[in-house]
């Protein structure tokens, strides 16, 4: 999954009239012309701008899909946001491994994520995806055990997401344990019947365990459920050999 920064949810917090409409601008700016809206946070950054010109950069270049430089401007926001005191630390970190997982930085988004796990994020939603996108970060460098411990936390929290479910039938077959993939991809599926990846995770699951005809059910609905997507694609591949 690619993580998507919310222009919206990144919002800041009250500022004072003037700051708060100029970060509303940029952020109209990085809707239309994320180009110059760059050059316009630059410009604000070095004439003053502080947090919210470097946040209003980070989503201009999130939204070019420039990951290494987002990852780096909501660093670097959330370096200035600890050391302002300012609440908004933990959200900065949680942007920057977003970014980096997105352009497949896989250790720096451990590590931004690891700091924003430190920050103090509110308990429920959102440390639970928190330790989500940690997980992800560790599977991708193939460190399954922190990756276990980040998804069973994030389960604990957000135990109605499915996605949450989804990554743990997938660490799960990925550390050979089809057991614990099946029940997992089991209740990815109870709470999201019509997702493509879901219905793929469990054709992968169900051919290991040597149940092709399973396998072909679940493949086929994920064709059926997502034909254009990297999941249903990957799905009908999968069928060829039948």
């Amino acid at each position: 999954m690619i993580p998507v920064l919310l222009l919206a949810a990144s919002e800041p917090a009250k500022a004072p009239g003037i700051e708060e409409q100029r970060f509303i601008e940029c952020v109209a700016e990085v809707e239309a012309n994320a180009d110059a809206a760059i050059r316009s946070a630059e410009n604000w950054r070095l004439s003053g701008g502080g947090l919210n010109a470097r946040l209003c950069l980070g989503l201009a270049y999130a939204q070019l899909k420039r990951w290494p430089a987002a990852q780096l401007a909501f660093e670097l926001a959330a370096k200035e946001a600890e050391r302002n005191r300012d609440g908004r630390s933990a959200g900065f970190w949680v942007q920057s491994g977003n970014a980096a997982l997105a352009g497949g930085l896989h250790r720096q988004a451990r590590n931004a994520l690891d700091s924003a796990l430190s920050s103090g994020l509110r308990k429920g939603a959102e440390e639970g995806e928190a330790h989500l996108d940690r997980a992800r970060a560790s599977a991708a460098l193939g460190e399954f055990a922190p990756a276990r411990t980040d998804i069973d936390a994030a389960l604990k929290l957000i135990p109605a997401d499915p996605l949450a479910w989804l990554l743990s039938a997938t660490l799960a077959r990925r550390e050979g344990n089809l057991t614990r993939a099946a029940a997992d991809i089991e209740e990815a599926a109870r709470r999201s019947p019509d997702d493509a990846a879901v219905a793929l995770e469990a054709g992968n699951i169900a051919i290991l365990s040597g149940a092709p005809d399973a396998a072909k059910r679940a493949w086929q609905a994920a064709v059926k459920n997502g034909a254009d997507s990297v999941a249903g694609k990957a799905a009908a591949e999968a069928l060829k050999q039948f």
